[in-house]
């Protein structure tokens, strides 16, 4: 390494060359990266849907997800089978493991599905598809028009002009019911005719067609032959022929039945502040950037608005677009603010010309990364911008220690060239093990699985990227420049500090790229005038003085009142070292105190207020919609008191109201029992409070939940109803799944369990997945009918066709999947009556009432039954409130004999952790050993150069001090006011501050053994290398930690999910110093105390202090 940092020295085109290189790589870079809100998470899910329209939970289960199960039982990569049986659908969900062969596993599993012939009749074909996440770019509303079809109508227009703009291509139109013509018969009409379902549907499918006839080849040429005769509206199926008679008459189908072209009989309606609307997502797919699909349809918007018909009225709901700006916009301050503070510490500390050649490293190695990260196919996102702002301090550490020591070189009559060049090479092998050992403790976190190990990966990787170039930089490139430096006057060195200052600040204050080029240019006229005056060189002398002073007396201090401390210390070294083990238990006595409450992942606030109603399965729609209204009118009344309290800047903005779905999605058991194609859904239903932007109100999120939920009170009769304030989370806070045969048992377990958790204070919003389900007849066939040569079959298939209705033909109109369904008329299908008037077609064509052949019998089934690895299986789910108390606390002790013993009496009943919990212990699981394995290879770099095997041991003992400064500063913003306690992200920031503090440690014992090997004693070669060390060392950590300060003291909702991560950071960074500064130099006197006497006991002389 030192030959090239050599050759680099000597030949500064080279250098220049490559900083070029590297700076002109990123720029280029940064306009192809995406931007998005977060990175794209890979789901390693398989789904498996397979419609059996009209069945109950129970015959789904048995009829096609129990079958599904069992043969898809083997397939390698296959982490966990789970599946809902719903009424009317089957949702089976294959959970792969991370390292499993997804397209393999995908193509398995569609074979085998795709290969079971044992499924009912009445099922539609499979649907197995690889599970991708939801990424929605904004949702538009479309209001106005109260006629349902003419509403659906328009946004079918509109989503079709929005998937032909540039750049945009995925639109879909959401929570319209879809069409269907319904043919409508009586059984009055059916008699009267001598007809049957099957003589209906038949004569659609014969009367309604397009068929191909081939093709007549002529002399003249090849004529093709088509038969054309499919029909298209509900006026068109009408005229279809029946019957035609002996006599030549015709029976059409509009004389036998009604045709009603309408849509499917669904519970779904929509109200957007207060009007009947109709929803339109606008999605990304792959690597499209957020920021241009809104801005292109929010440019149509503008441009279609007149266009439209009168009283239509196109709004922007749910702009994704808008928050991750205010992101992007949060972050970018906190690094520019951030990097200002680092330049203002290196301006103090250094002399302008050193100060500005070392923080041009951060800007190199930023370019540098944003090459490689884009190369590795990253975008630019929340968790990507917090790695930069996380490494931003860390990135001046390794130019810090290389000025530093060409400073110290010059100051020994080295020559300007040959004092960079040997200066560089003096602290090569700690800076360059420094970063591998950084590198040793990030690359863990490139191997964590699930949702946080994907996060880890991509925050890992940027830093990763960083510290390359980074080291490249300080090796490379720096030393050239300061070996060549030609500035020499006072002016000239401020003005090379000026600049990057200068550059920062106007990054706050440009708008775009033009106004920032505009604004450095009369910046840089001003300051050019201001020179030419005269007047910048007083203040430039000034100003150095002012800085000379500072360094001065820092050096003055460091020489005199630090190295009498430093010389106490290590005197009085057994007394230092059980000081510092004080300090360790204080922060172990933290933790066991249970003042810092630890959270998997804390629920960020959203930035609007959901409230999910679940009524009881089988409630009608209107039921379920005056509900609604109750929660609209009280948040018309919270909006109302909201936006007269806050008259300046209204919290509250719109009001979405749906039925028949809940379009939030959310976490833990669904409420809802139903899937895609199924009418089950008019029991639920959710309002949406949309809000402005958390930076512009004065209000909590959570707030407005509390007060909404005050107003409206309870609903009666709801199974369930919760006021959402959380943008996303892992997972419930308390889900245990509990898992057997017997449904009953396992409704026990739970009644029981959720009383248990009833007994905790701070345990909210205790409940379970289980729910009954509706009231529903079961048929049966009567000795009667089977000697009539009736079988169960025929029987149960004439009532479907009776009641949910016999699929005659499935057209394709425009973009629509229309279904033609013949069945009873409204009136009949709503009488239980018709079910024993109707009449039963036996083999010879006689007809008979169903009441003489069969027999119904009254009960009530499941809402939804759920499956995990073939168990039948129940969660109860609860929230806790920090305040009070911990989800691992609570699961701590249940599982310390309460659970056990609430289960004793159904020993066929089983439980295991899901939502949060599950999350947490598979990222730790996954960590932990990574990170011992880090451990060890911290050790391995450190004993190479180094030559010895207790050294390492000596510089790797400042980690534990990193952990007491992160308790401690963790515990500090808990009073603050920024946290609420401990959070995975803490844990991460401890682990980065791990390989962060053994960096100064290094410098440290490095510094010691040259001095010892220059001839200086023990002792004075560790106090010499503290008292010669400890202004980088305090430098770098003081950057690192100023760095991170704007994002630790960010308020905004933006900032709360990465503040734990860079308070473990700069706080452990930050103690760590001290520890560095004072008890490591004890620590190595320590070390050569034992040895010295392991030495006597062998009867060897003694090593001389």
């Amino acid at each position: 390494m030192k030959p090239i940092i050599a050759w680099f020295g000597n030949n500064h085109v080279a250098a220049n060359l490559l900083m070029g290189l590297i700076i002109l790589a990123g720029l280029v870079s940064i306009p192809s990266m995406p931007t998005k809100p977060f990175p794209d998470i890979d789901i390693p899910i398989i789904s498996i849907t397979v419609p059996y329209l009209g069945a109950a939970p129970e015959e789904v289960e048995e009829g096609v997800c129990v079958r599904i199960e069992e043969e898809l039982e083997g397939i390698e990569g296959i982490k966990h089978i789970r599946s809902n049986a719903s009424e009317g659908i089957c949702s089976v969900s294959v959970e792969l493991f991370e390292d499993a062969d997804k397209s393999k596993a995908l193509d398995d599993v569609k074979n085998r599905v795709d290969s079971i012939d044992t499924f009912p009749a009445e099922t539609e074909k499979p649907i197995t598809t690889l599970a991708t996440p939801q990424r929605n770019v904004m949702d538009l509303a479309i209001t106005g028009p109260n006629d349902e079809k003419t509403l659906k109508e328009i946004a079918q227009q509109i989503r079709d002009d929005i998937t032909l703009l540039p750049g945009v291509t995925q639109a879909s139109v959401s929570n319209t019911r879809p069409y269907e013509i319904s043919i409508e018969t009586s059984e009055t009409s059916l008699r009267r005719y001598g007809l049957t379902f099957d003589d209906v549907a038949k004569a659609v499918r014969t009367g309604s067609l397009d068929l191909p006839g081939g093709s007549i080849k002529t002399n003249a040429g090849e004529i093709l032959l088509r038969t054309k005769g499919q029909a298209y509206s509900g006026e068109e199926f009408e005229n279809l022929v029946v019957q035609t008679r002996a006599d030549g008459t015709r029976l059409y189908l509009k004389d036998v039945a009604s045709v009603v072209d309408g849509f499917a009989d669904t519970d779904q309606l929509l109200r957007f502040n207060g009007k009947s609307a109709a929803l339109i997502r606008v999605d990304r797919m792959g690597a499209q950037d957020v920021q241009h699909i809104a801005q292109t349809v929010k440019q149509y918007i503008h441009d279609v608005q007149p266009r439209l018909p009168e009283g239509v009225t196109l709004t922007v709901w749910n702009d994704g677009s808008t928050m991750l700006q205010d992101r992007l916009d949060t972050l970018l301050q906190s690094g520019r603010q951030g990097f200002l503070m680092v330049l203002i510490l290196l301006a103090l500390f250094l002399r302008p010309r050193l100060a500005f050649w070392v923080s041009l490293g951060v800007p190199v190695a930023f370019l540098g990364a944003f090459f490689l990260t884009n190369a590795l196919g990253l975008s630019i996102d929340v968790i990507s911008l917090f790695g930069f702002i996380l490494v931003l301090g860390i990135l001046v550490d390794d130019a810090i220690v290389v000025g530093e020591s060409v400073h110290s070189r010059h100051q020994e009559g080295a020559d300007q060239l040959q004092g960079a060049i040997e200066g560089a090479q003096r602290v090569t092998i700690p800076v360059t093990f420094g970063v591998l050992t950084t590198v040793a403790v990030f690359t863990p976190l490139l191997l964590g699985v699930g949702f946080m190990g994907q996060i880890m990966g991509v925050m890992a990787t940027v830093v990763l990227s960083c510290l390359v170039f980074s080291l490249i930089e300080s090796q490379l490139i720096l030393p050239a420049h300061l070996g060549h430096s030609k500035v020499k006057t006072e002016a000239g060195e401020v003005a090379l500090m000026l600049l990057p200052i200068c550059a920062v600040l106007l990054l706050g204050v440009a708008w775009d790229v033009r106004s920032y080029v505009g604004l450095a240019i009369g910046l840089a006229s001003i300051l050019f005038a201001i020179h030419l005056a005269g007047f910048f060189a007083p203040v430039a002398k000034k100003i150095i003085s002012l800085q000379a002073r500072f360094a001065n007396g820092l050096e003055h201090v460091i020489k005199n009142q630090f190295k009498r401390v430093a010389e106490a210390a290590i005197r009085a070294r057994y007394l230092t070292a059980a000081i510092a083990f004080v300090a360790l238990m204080s922060a172990i006595a933290i933790l066991a105190s249970g003042r810092l409450p630890f959270s998997f992942f804390p629920p960020l606030a959203s930035d609007q207020v959901v409230a999910k109603l679940t009524m009881p399965l089988g409630t009608p729609a209107k039921i379920t919609n005056d509900a609604i209204k109750t929660l609209e009118a009280s948040a018309n009344k919270v909006k109302q008191q909201l936006n007269e309290q806050y008259p300046s800047a209204p919290p509250v903005t719109h009001l979405l109201a749906a039925i028949g779905s809940q379009l939030s999605g959310g976490n833990g058991p669904s409420s809802s029992s139903a899937g895609g194609g199924s009418t089950a859904n008019g029991h639920v239903g959710e309002v949406v409070l949309q809000l402005t932007p958390s930076q512009t109100r004065d209000i909590k999120t959570r707030q407005v939940a509390d007060l909404w939920r005050e107003s409206n009170g309870p609903i009666p009769d709801a199974v369930e109803l919760k006021f959402n304030s959380s943008l996303f989370s892992a997972g419930n806070d308390i889900d245990i799944q509990l898992e057997g045969n017997n449904v009953e048992e396992l409704r026990i377990v739970a009644a029981k369990l959720r009383y248990k958790l009833a007994a905790y204070p701070g345990v909210v919003d205790i409940t379970d997945s289980f729910r009954s389900g509706k009231q529903e007849l079961k048929l049966s066939i009567l000795p009667s009918g089977e000697s009539l040569g009736l079988t169960l079959s025929s029987l149960a298939r004439q009532v479907r066709q009776a009641f949910y209705g016999e699929e005659a033909q499935r057209i394709q109109r425009g973009r629509d999947d229309v279904r033609v369904m013949v069945r009873y008329t409204d009136e009949e299908r709503s009488s239980l009556g018709s079910l024993d008037s109707m009449r039963i077609r036996t083999p010879d064509g006689s007809e008979v009432p169903f009441a003489t052949v069969g027999e119904a019998s009254l009960g009530r089934g499941f809402s939804t039954i759920r499956r995990a690895n073939s168990r039948r299986v129940v969660n109860v789910v609860a929230d806790v409130d920090r305040t009070q108390i911990t989800a691992n606390e609570v699961i701590d002790d249940l599982r310390s004999g309460h659970i056990q013993e609430l289960m004793a009496p159904f020993p066929r009943v089983t439980y295991r952790l899901e939502g949060e919990q599950a999350s947490q212990r598979e990222s730790l699981a996954s960590i932990v050993p990574f990170f011992a394995m880090a451990l060890f290879v911290i050790f391995t770099l450190l004993a190479i150069p180094l030559k010895s095997y207790s050294q390492p041991l000596i510089i790797m003992s400042v980690i534990p001090f990193a952990l007491v400064g992160a308790i401690w500063g963790h515990l500090i913003m808990k009073n603050l006011g920024f946290l609420s306690g401990l959070a995975m992200m803490s844990v991460l920031g401890f682990i980065a501050a791990s390989g962060v503090v053994v960096n100064s440690s290094l410098v440290l014992v490095h510094g010691v053994n040259d001095r010892r090997s220059r001839g200086d004693s023990i002792f004075d070669a560790v106090v010499n290398a503290s008292v010669s060390r400890c202004r980088p060392i305090v430098l770098t950590s003081l950057t690192t930690f100023a760095g991170l300060t704007p994002l630790m003291f960010n308020k905004s909702v933006q900032a709360q999910f990465l503040v734990p991560m860079a308070s473990s950071l700069a706080f452990g960074v930050l103690f760590a110093t001290v520890v560095t500064l004072l008890v490591v130099p004890s620590g190595y006197l320590i070390m050569n105390d034992l040895g010295n006497l392991f030495r006597r006991f062998r009867g060897l002389a003694p090593i001389p202090g």
